[in-house]
């Protein structure tokens, strides 16, 4: 953690220094949200900070386009989309001279610190700058642009580079996720086969991830060109498919697909085909630049935000020998990545795909890219398995599958993969409806492959849920898992559901049919489930909080001096209120786990009223809906209104529910994809290593645990562990990591806060890491 005499430091060392930023390349989502971090946390730490509009080509051409920013330059653009300082492709600064221009136009201004927002190219285009920022400034001496003095002051330039490609991960995919749900439901109607081309020239990790999210029948990526024949067999899966009663099929392709000899695959020629081979009514959709347009989603104002956050405290650490670095995202902890290990890793992907070294090239794309494709591929090779009836796997055992607690967007999306793998497999399964209740009640029934079809883009809980734990029905429970001879349970769900486990795992020692392995996959929009940084359900919850506060902010457009109350869900956990407040530029967000008095409130008010007198006119404050008992969402907004007299007036909004409904985002269906997979595959092996004389008999802690994901490893953690950790009281864990974004929240809202438990990002070396594990 940075301590007040670091943070101290790091403003001795601010003061004075010149930092410049720049978005180069293609636009992408969060750029903006970058942006605004970078200069406000450089002008924070009490540096100079230039916005350079229109990327390269404005560092080249100099003049108006490299402009001092001051705080409220950069307000309100949080939530658009693009990039508001312009981007450009700038052939001028692949010369020698165009970097020339550029090295002096910095010089001018006092500029040695260059943050750039861009792509491979651009952050290679800034590698190559810096190595030779030496010479630039000697060329610059002898033609007498510069002084010697001048130069000497400027000697060495510090380099930090922000991934901002909609290629590598989520960035842009909910524009193209929402177009194919539109298409699924127009497919589902007519009938309807649909070839989906989606960008990625050189990375398939686009296509990829809406082939998860949308369960895509087949896919065409660069990095796994499919093999000789491949025509016979796209077909075959699609008719067998439609014979096993789907109404739709969905192919997606990324533009740069190619076949094993490196001919390229387009979009068209599998159109013909299918409507040669099959007679299917199919249709073409290119999605284009549609992908990089619209709002950016939560998840990439986030990110963005801690990324230029880190990337102003790496640029004024940095010392004449460190080298360039990349601002990536290692789980939920910013991390530093020497640049010019990124740039070779970069070329060893593209060389391994020139020599057609498939294996190693999706190897070489991340643990990221490699394990969406090894999911994906397990879930055709299981529905190959099923729509040829040729599973010959039949085990002895039976799953139940159940929704616990509130529902949350992403449960359905896991239960259709839990399903269709533990078939698969060869298991039994049974879907319970309305939770523990229902299995108490017995309101089970057996699943089928297609039962779970168009699941994944479901909102809610499509089994039912309830809050009810099992410690009431503890007897007809054991009576249900008994008659339907039950040997695993997966429990999708809350805080409940986690509880749950806990009082069954308990009651091993009363019921030997309680002897069985148990799963939690956490699915809530509170994120408080113990074992697990992030729980099904809460990025599109927050997305929802945003979107709705996104259009608060915007109806008092043209209103002068008003400030908005909104009071959001998640029980006592803080985390809902938290990211949001970071997604939407709020001024402050209270929440239980960091107690308020009146004296935060007056400071709050207080600050709110000298805003209002600068060019900003608005102010938002979010509540989490149970952050204090006595401070309630109409006491703040009776505070504020009260106080604000003269100043500002107040308005109060309650989120409700519209944080719960609503379809899951592309992460939460991904994520929710890749749970239910793991899931099953630790119960199918739970049941193998305890299955003796005839029955399961699983009574270790190991057998019943929470699934969770941990930085960036998938984990799972003994229940009884977890309740050491464990707030039972106010229903979360004991310490949350999210809670060290509260000092970044109240920093980029201008207040003077201690950024004690900042945690800077540590350098990591890159070995089989590449962008794609970055964000």
């Amino acid at each position: 953690k940075m301590s007040s005499m670091d943070l101290e430091k790091l403003k001795m060392t601010g003061a004075g220094r010149a930092i410049a930023v720049l978005t180069s390349g293609g636009d992408a989502q969060g750029m903006n949200a970058a942006v605004r971090a970078v200069t406000r946390m450089g002008i924070y730490v009490g540096a100079k900070v230039y916005l350079i509009y229109e990327g390269y080509q404005g560092l080249v051409d100099g003049g108006d386009n490299i402009k001092l920013a001051h705080w409220h330059s950069v307000t309100n653009i949080i939530q658009q989309g693009g990039t508001v300082i312009g981007s450009a492709r700038c052939k001028a600064f692949t010369t020698r001279e165009g970097r020339l221009a550029a090295a002096f136009n910095l010089v001018k201004k006092g500029i040695t610190n260059l943050c750039v927002c861009g792509g491979d190219g651009s952050l290679t285009g800034a590698n190559i700058f810096r190595n030779e920022w030496s010479s630039l400034l000697e060329e610059l001496v002898q033609k007498g642009r510069i002084t010697d003095t001048l130069a000497k002051q400027h000697d060495h330039l510090n380099i930090v580079g922000l991934v901002g490609s909609i290629d590598n991960d989520f960035c842009g995919t909910d524009m193209t996720i929402g177009i194919i749900d539109a298409i699924m439901t127009t497919a589902q109607s007519h009938q309807r086969t649909f070839v989906l081309e989606v960008m990625g020239r050189h990375c398939g990790y686009l296509a990829l991830v809406s082939a998860l999210a949308s369960g895509a029948d087949w896919l065409f990526i660069p990095e796994a060109p499919p093999q000789e024949g491949w025509e016979d067999r796209m077909c075959a899966r699609l008719e067998g498919s439609r014979i096993k009663g789907s109404r739709l099929n969905i192919v997606i392709v990324a533009e740069g697909a190619i076949d094993i000899n490196g001919k390229p695959i387009s979009s068209t020629y599998i159109k013909d085909l299918v409507v040669k081979r099959l007679g299917y009514d199919t249709r073409v959709t290119v999605l284009g630049h549609v992908q990089r347009g619209g709002t950016p989603s939560a998840f990439d104002r986030i990110l963005s935000s801690k990324l230029g956050v880190e990337a102003v405290v790496a640029l004024l650490e940095a010392s004449p020998d460190t080298p360039a670095c990349v601002i990536g995202l290692s789980g939920n902890h910013a991390v530093r990545l020497p640049l010019m290990e990124c740039v070779e890793m970069t070329k060893l992907v593209q060389t391994a795909m020139n020599e057609k070294r498939f294996n190693e090239t999706i190897k070489l794309r991340g643990g990221s890219f490699e394990n969406n494709w090894n999911i994906y591929k397990l879930l055709v090779k299981s529905n190959v398995l099923i729509i040829s009836d040729s599973c010959s796997l039949q085990s002895n055992f039976s799953l139940a599958i159940l929704n616990v607690g509130a529902p949350a967007p992403g449960m359905n999306a896991a239960v259709r993969s839990a399903v269709r793998i533990a078939l698969a497999h060869g298991h039994k399964v049974y879907a319970v409806q309305d939770g523990y209740q229902g299995l108490a009640n017995g309101t089970v029934y057996e699943m089928e492959w297609h039962k779970v079809a168009g699941w994944t883009g479901q909102g809610g809980s499509l089994l039912g849920t309830k809050r009810t734990l099992p410690n009431k029905n503890m007897e007809k429970i054991v009576e249900t898992i008994a008659k339907y001879n039950i040997s695993a349970l997966l429990v999708i769900g809350g805080f409940e559901a986690y509880e749950g486990v806990l009082q069954l795992f308990e009651a091993r020692s009363r019921y030997d049919e309680l002897c069985i392995p148990m799963c939690v996959i956490p699915a809530t929009i509170s994120n408080n489930v113990p074992g697990t940084d992030f729980s099904l359900g809460a990025d599109t919850a927050v997305n929802a909080a945003m979107e709705g506060c996104d259009k608060i902010k915007q109806s008092a457009t043209g209103t002068k001096r008003r400030v908005f109350v909104v009071e959001t869900m998640g029980g006592y956990c803080g985390y809902l209120a938290t990211s949001t407040g970071i997604a939407v530029g709020a001024d402050a967000a209270y929440i239980y786990e960091e107690p308020i008095n009146i004296h935060d409130l007056k400071t709050n008010v207080e600050h709110l009223a000298e805003k209002m007198k600068k060019d900003i006119q608005r102010g938002l404050v979010l509540r989490n809906e149970k952050c204090h008992e006595n401070y309630t969402t109409d006491f703040i907004h009776r505070l504020y209104s009260s106080e604000g007299k003269g100043i500002f007036d107040c308005r109060v909004n309650v989120l409700g529910h519209l944080q719960q409904g609503g379809a899951p985002s592309p992460f939460d269906r991904n994520f929710g994809t890749k749970l239910g997979v793991r899931a099953i595959q630790w119960i199918s092996e739970r049941l193998t290593e305890n299955y003796r004389q005839g029955r399961v008999f699983a009574n270790s802690p190991d057998t019943a645990c929470v699934l969770g994901l941990n930085r960036k490893v998938i984990s799972f953690m003994p229940v009884t562990e977890l309740k050491a950790v464990t707030d039972f009281e106010h229903r979360m864990p004991k310490v949350q990591w999210w809670f060290n974004l509260r000092p970044m929240l109240k920093m980029l809202a201008k207040y003077q806060t201690s950024f004690c438990e900042y945690v800077p990002g540590e350098i990591e070396h890159v070995t089989h890491i590449t962008k794609t594990d970055l964000i």
